[in-house]
């Protein structure tokens, strides 16, 4: 009976690379793992000095717009100042030519009063 019992299915082929991990010690591993352990905490540390940098320029940008809208305010309250008080020096300019302009008719009614008064038309 011991020829009708099945024979148990070949083994698969091992690749030489997996053989190699088979053989290979728990010691060979880790001294694979250090180079990329090494370059794991490399990248992190870089990742980190790239974060702080990138908060620091954020840090400038917000400070070079608040200080943009500090100026932009101030020259928007000086342009307002200036154009509150031309349009006073205008108000006062209109107001003096009028008066002119007045007292300039009436110098010329008079002088025409007093030719007329000397007969001269």
């Amino acid at each position: 009976m011991a020829d009708s019992d099945p024979a148990p299915p070949p083994s698969p082929p091992v690749s030489a690379a997996a053989a190699a991990d088979l053989l290979s010690s728990p010691s060979t591993k880790q001294d694979d793992l250090q180079p990329v352990a090494a370059k794991v905490a490399e990248l992190n540390e870089s990742q980190s000095e790239l974060l702080a940098r990138l908060q620091g320029l954020k840090q400038d940008l917000q400070n070079w717009r608040s200080k943009l809208d500090t100026q932009v305010k101030t020259y928007k309250d000086e342009l307002s100042d200036l154009k509150s008080r031309l349009n006073t020096d205008l108000d006062q300019l209109r107001s003096d030519f009028k008066d002119l302009k007045t007292t300039l008719q009436k110098q010329q009614e008079e002088v025409t009063a007093s030719l007329r008064n000397l007969g001269l038309p």
